[in-house]
């Protein structure tokens, strides 16, 4: 009843909220990404997005869509393993963004390890520039992390807003600098916090550095300052700042999959990796449920 080529269209534009974006992404014409979206909603029987010119949401029932194509899309890959007999080996090395450490990240990794448990999958968590320096010098064979909205390379899982975030109390003099909470360099959102702060012609002070998300987030829900933080994956206790007090707009960015070169079993285990983030994109940008 539910094509599998329809249904990963229908995830790429869910997970990227662009007709456009979804047909780059997956190397198909807009018209053609349409029209799966089309079918895919007359099988339902439903409306799954709500569109404009200028934007695209999921409805009620494209969100109840989205589990749906999941798992139906999992039991394919499933059997086209089993039937083809083959079983992915060998050693990955996957480097993903310090953005994700609070999300469902692991729920994807976990199928992963069950669906193939002899890749020996090895993680790097760190800065997406990090991340993408130690692709280039071939220390990592795939790689999740941000990019700046419309850069190559890097193939698009997840188009999101970055804001700036603090906590609820906050409140920031308009006379003196603005507190900063950032990463070190190479960090993507610290540049983009620097970049439009002095286009603005605000003046800004860092109060607190860390590596680690959990070390910003720690500063910034005790109220030592604001952070550039994707919109999407805002942590619990924080919240946008308010547009009275007069923050630039950070704009947009990507996060993407980067290849490496990897060669033979390691490619083959990448492609498998690949392909279960683009599935599971949606996921990414959800924190799991407490216990």
């Amino acid at each position: 009843m539910y094509e599998p080529t329809q249904l990963r269209t229908f995830l790429a534009v869910a997970q990227t909220l662009s007709f456009t974006r979804a047909a780059r992404r997956l190397g198909l014409r807009q018209s053609t990404v349409s029209q799966h979206v089309r079918r895919l909603e007359e099988a339902a029987g439903r409306a799954l997005f709500t569109r404009d010119t200028h934007s695209v949401a999921l409805t009620e029932d494209g969100e109840a869509m989205l589990g749906f194509a999941r798992t139906i899309l999992a039991a394919h890959e499933r059997a086209a393993a089993f039937f083809a007999g083959t079983r992915l080996r060998g050693r990955l090395r996957f480097g993903v963004s310090e953005d994700f450490v609070l999300t469902r990240l692991p729920e994807v990794l976990e199928s992963f390890r069950r669906e193939h448990p002899e890749v020996d999958l090895e993680l790097t968590v760190g800065l997406s520039g990090t991340l993408h320096e130690k692709l280039a010098a071939g220390r990592l064979d795939l790689v999740l992390a941000k990019r700046r909205g419309g850069d190559a390379p890097g193939r698009l899982v997840w188009h999101s807003t970055l804001t700036w975030i603090g906590a609820p109390r906050l409140r920031l003099d308009p006379d003196r600098p603005v507190p900063l909470i950032v990463f070190p360099p190479p960090g993507i959102t610290r540049a983009r916090a620097l970049e439009a702060l002095e286009a603005h012609g605000r003046p800004w002070r860092i109060v607190c550095t860390s590596s680690s998300l959990s070390g910003l987030i720690a500063a910034a829900r005790a109220g030592l300052g604001v952070m550039a933080h994707t919109r999407g994956l805002i942590p619990p206790g924080l919240v946008p700042v308010p547009a009275r007090a007069g923050l630039p707009e950070l704009g947009d960015v990507d996060f993407v999959l980067l290849h490496g070169r990897p060669r033979g079993s390691a490619q083959e285990a990448a492609d498998a990796l690949s392909a279960a983030l683009l599935a599971g994109g949606d996921r990414l940008h959800t924190t799991p449920p407490s216990r």
